[in-house]
């Protein structure tokens, strides 16, 4: 796999988890109404979204459209 990363970001450890922890509960709803997916996928648009200066609530926006419109995961 060939990583390209497009600006270099530095985060603690503790943050870092702090962000998954906010990410995995954020993530519970679209797993919940949604139907089977790759949950890393849902991650990567959430973190992207979060690290690019989005709030919560606005990644889980970007993050489910992703899902439904790139991914293509319907509802349930």
């Amino acid at each position: 796999m060939n990583l390209k990363l497009t600006r270099a970001q530095t985060m603690d450890v503790a943050s870092l988890a702090e962000l998954l922890r906010e990410t995995a509960e954020h993530h519970d709803n679209f797993e919940k109404t949604h139907a089977e997916h790759y949950w890393w996928d849902w991650y990567a648009a959430y973190l992207n979204a979060r690290l690019s200066d989005s709030d919560p609530d606005q990644a889980s926006a970007a993050a489910d459209r992703y899902m439904e419109d790139v991914i293509r995961v319907p509802k349930r």
